[in-house]
């Protein structure tokens, strides 16, 4: 018989016991090995019964279990430890509170549409919420005081599982808030608090407000699912990434809007400083800068001002490199939705609109592209890795119009991730037998690059030993996964003896686990499949490989390769060497990335725009095997890992590009991976790929560290995004809002009107001596603007066979006297030929104003037209 309705029973915990409950609703514990030892001991089976779920454990502990707990002095001390310890991780000084702070904000919010911080909180679908939960875990260790904001998803992503044919599967379990670790933000008198926005129609879309503690740093995750709201409403936080458009947009201006919301009212409620920047990680959450609009007006400013005030403190992080990635929705449903009976009322639709419509050449004008606004909206922008930094200034620099993409203001902070989540315990221990346990975990906090270099002391021994036992736990950890996928697929227990004999602890293991877009390439491995087998089943040196992933459920080309793999991974001939694990998440993920010896990446570059799934195996002394992108196109170096060659060009074909590639792979697999790896001495140790692991951890174990991203962002991006905001008074983004105008409705006035080289004369396209310096002179049109309100730059160089300036060198010139009777400035400085070679220069002349965060922010330049005399001159060949 089912029940009508459904609530959770929590046992009362006796008095001793009562730390049990603040450290099961911190989730610290995820990352804390001490915290959850202790809850194993409380029941050691039931803990594994409950998914290594504190919270889930507590609630079905019988009531004898808990006096007998409470009676053991042992347990006891253990407990009273564990409180102490989070006591002191939550009020003690840390990195950011022994930083000078006269730059630094009292508070940051960060806005994310999904978080990945523990499986036991299933609210993320891959790497963009696995690194918000890394971000928010780093922050909290550095004491970096963060406000995390993202949306509870009653059905989380998905479970997936497998038909008897291979075919990907859904499942959408129904998640109960009161089961997780999560509280309700409520109102001082007890009643829970809400935030709303208004729909058209005159409805409203109704949130609760969970929080989630991540140990310093409070999660708040806005719920729909209220009572008051309409079905359509309440259904709006269903599930992560699904739905159609309408239902994504309200999913978007919920987490933007509502999240700003949420943030006012927890800082209300709890006494948080209220936050100075505003960090937007990816488009998802973009609307929350229209809500700061919103407030400003109402405080007085006008849309000008409360525009420029919103941008000077806010972070934008894109992460894709694909335009397709991007959520882009129909101008005319985002304008219904904050039209006159929207949301926003006093902001004028069109305003709005103009944010984020795709107005530049190659894009689509009737489209809302959240990323363009997340652009618009905010002063400071980066990329996840070098490589992706230069993608995303290519692809979006339609926005800077006139400028070369590497000056398009993108920068980039390098992904990286939270070691005492993915460090597995064993890699931990034997690093603190070699320097200590508080400097193993300083070292994986903050990033310590001495304390890294004692691992290089580690024996051979020490060092082969834990890699075989890591992968001898993998393997008994793919059987026991294998056999429940295979039940779910239909097979009875007398079909499954094989599974016994899947793996091998003592065979090179590689792992592969993503995402399945196309552009990952999943079965790029099955590209010669005959090939492939041969490697699976040498009699001296086999390689296994274990191999995990989801599709979007929309994605049947996701799908489809997925069956594809698993047809494979079938076949009796192989199925003892490769194997696909269904449901694949963060609790498989904190087991494979140990266990494996080599971490397979080989998407299309330059598509991946980190990959910290590799960055989470190094750590644990797995090596890299990947294309030369993302994150390891910054730092590769033979010593630690491979490059697989790319066939780069566009006259190639995506079929021969993934001939070539897959070919690479398997040259590098039997010519030189396994060879290594089976290279053994007389004590049966491969001393070169012990000295690979090394060198893997020495070198980029500092640089992984989401402690070290989390640092980048403060000091590049959050310090100086708090010192623009505090600069913006309402009276001084007035006035900035004002001189935009101003210099926007003048700029075409503004022109380069004559240049010229004084003595030393030097012909165009003549040469010259090195260090020889000339004199220029430049005469520029400023309409009605004024020196002031411009900078004119000499840009010189090296120059390329199409006169196009590289490794640019900027100064600006000096205006000399007032204007002359035309209304010409005459500007003037040196250009000295500093290089050998083909040397090259122009002038520009680009708005200056004390308050931009650079010159080209505006995305407005004047440049010289081709009959302006000697511009653009080369002067040496």
């Amino acid at each position: 018989m089912k029940a009508i309705r459904r609530f959770t029973v929590r046992p009362v915990l006796p008095e001793p016991l009562r730390p049990l409950s603040d450290l099961a609703r911190n989730l610290r514990w995820s990352w804390h090995p001490e915290t959850r030892e202790l809850f194993q001991a409380v029941a050691p089976e039931g803990w594994w019964r409950a998914g290594a779920d504190p919270v889930r454990l507590l609630g079905t502990v019988s009531a004898e279990r808990l006096a007998e707990l409470a009676e053991d002095r042992r347990f006891l001390r253990r407990l009273t430890a564990a409180a102490d310890d989070l006591h002191d991780y939550l009020v003690g000084r840390r990195w950011y509170q022994t930083t000078p702070r006269t730059e630094l904000p009292a508070a940051i919010a960060y806005f994310s549409p999904e978080f990945g911080i523990t499986a036991a909180l299933p609210q993320y679908s891959g790497g963009l919420g696995v690194l918000a939960g890394d971000h928010l875990k780093a922050a909290s260790d550095l004491g970096v005081p963060l406000i995390g904001v993202g949306l509870l998803y009653r059905h989380g992503y998905f479970r997936q599982s497998l038909s008897r044919e291979g075919w990907q599967q859904e499942k959408y379990p129904v998640l109960d808030p009161n089961e997780l670790p999560l509280e309700l933000l409520r109102e001082h008198d007890g009643t829970p608090t809400q935030v709303a926005i208004a729909l058209p129609g005159g409805r409203r879309l109704r949130s609760y407000v969970w929080q989630a503690r991540v140990g310093r740093v409070p999660l708040l995750l806005l719920d729909s699912d209220v009572e008051e709201n309409a079905p359509g409403e309440r259904d709006v936080t269903d599930r992560l990434y699904g739905g159609g458009s309408e239902h994504r947009l309200l999913q978007e201006m919920l987490l933007g809007i509502g999240g700003v919301r949420a943030v006012r009212a927890y800082c209300r409620l709890s006494g948080h400083a209220a936050p100075e920047v505003f960090h937007t990680n990816e488009g998802h959450a973009g609307f929350l800068g229209l809500e700061r609009i919103r407030e400003l007006t109402e405080d007085g400013l006008d849309f000008d001002a409360a525009l420029e005030t919103v941008r000077a403190g806010t972070v934008f992080t894109t992460h894709t490199p694909v335009p397709a990635g991007i959520d882009r929705f129909d101008r005319e449903l985002v304008a219904r939705h904050f039209g006159p009976e929207g949301e926003l009322p006093g902001v004028d639709v069109q305003r709005i609109l103009t944010l984020g419509m795709e107005t530049y050449p190659g894009g689509e004008p009737n489209l809302f592209n959240m990323a363009v606004m997340g652009l618009r909206l905010a002063q400071r922008a980066n990329g996840v890795s070098t490589l992706h930094g230069k993608v995303s200034r290519e692809m979006f620099a339609g926005l800077w119009p006139g400028f070369d993409p590497e000056e398009v203001p993108i920068t980039s902070v390098t992904n990286g991730v939270h070691a005492p989540t993915w460090v597995a315990p064993e890699v931990f221990r034997l690093g603190a037998r070699q320097i200590g346990a508080g400097r193993t975990e300083d070292a994986l906090t903050v990033g310590d690059s001495r304390r890294w270099s004692a691992v290089a002391d580690i024996p051979d021994q020490a060092v082969w030993d834990l890699r075989r036992l890591l992968r001898e736990q993998l393997v008994e950890e793919v059987r026991r996964r294998l056999r429940v996928s295979w039940r779910q697929r239909g097979a009875g227990t007398a079909e499954l003896g094989w599974i016994d004999d899947v793996l091998d602890p003592d065979v090179l293991t590689i792992g592969f686990a993503r995402r399945v877009p196309s552009y990952k390439r999943l079965t790029l491995m099955l590209r010669d499949r005959d090939r492939l087998m041969d490697l699976l089943l040498h009699p001296e040196r086999p390689v296994q490989i274990v191999v995990a992933g989801k599709a979007h459920p929309a994605d049947d080309g996701g799908k489809r390769l997925i069956q594809e793999l698993v047809r494979f991974a079938d076949d009796p001939r192989v199925r003892h060497r490769l194997v696909f694990l269904p449901d694949y998440g963060m609790a498989m993920a904190q087991k494979l990335y140990p266990g494996c010896d080599v971490w397979l990446n080989n998407p299309l570059r330059p598509l991946e725009a980190c990959g910290t799934s590799g960055m989470k195996a190094a750590l644990n002394g797995c090596l890299n095997l990947s294309v030369l992108d993302g994150w390891w196109d910054e730092w590769y170096e033979p010593d630690f890992g491979w490059s697989i060659p790319t066939a780069d060009g566009s006259a190639i074909s995506d079929d021969r590009r993934d001939e070539l590639e897959a070919a690479a792979l398997y040259d590098l697999l039997e010519n030189r991976v396994a060879p290594r790896f089976y290279d053994r001495n007389e004590a049966g140790i491969a001393p070169r790929w012990v000295e690979m692991v090394r060198q893997t951890l020495v070198t980029l174990g500092p640089k992984v560290l989401a402690g070290r991203m989390v640092r980048e962002y403060v000091e590049r991006l959050y310090a100086p995004a708090a010192h623009a905001q505090r600069a913006l008074t309402p009276e001084a983004a007035t006035e900035l809002a004002r001189w935009k105008a101003r210099v926007r409705a003048a700029w075409s006035q503004v022109a380069v009107d004559h240049v010229e080289t004084g003595a030393p004369a030097t012909p165009v396209n003549g040469s010259a001596e090195l260090g020889a310096t000339l004199a220029l002179r430049v005469r520029v049109a400023l309409g009605e603007l004024a020196p002031d309100d411009v900078e004119v730059q000499l840009v010189s160089g090296r120059v390329d066979e199409s006169d196009r300036i590289a490794d640019a060198t900027t100064l600006a010139l000096k205006p000399t006297g007032g204007p002359d009777l035309e209304g010409r400035w005459l500007y003037e400085g040196p250009l000295t030929l500093d290089r050998t070679g083909s040397f090259g220069y122009t002038v520009r002349i680009l708005p200056a104003h004390r308050l931009l965060a650079g010159s080209v922010e505006m995305g407005l330049i004047a440049v010289p037209s081709e009959a302006t005399s000697e511009a653009a001159g080369v002067l040496m060949r």
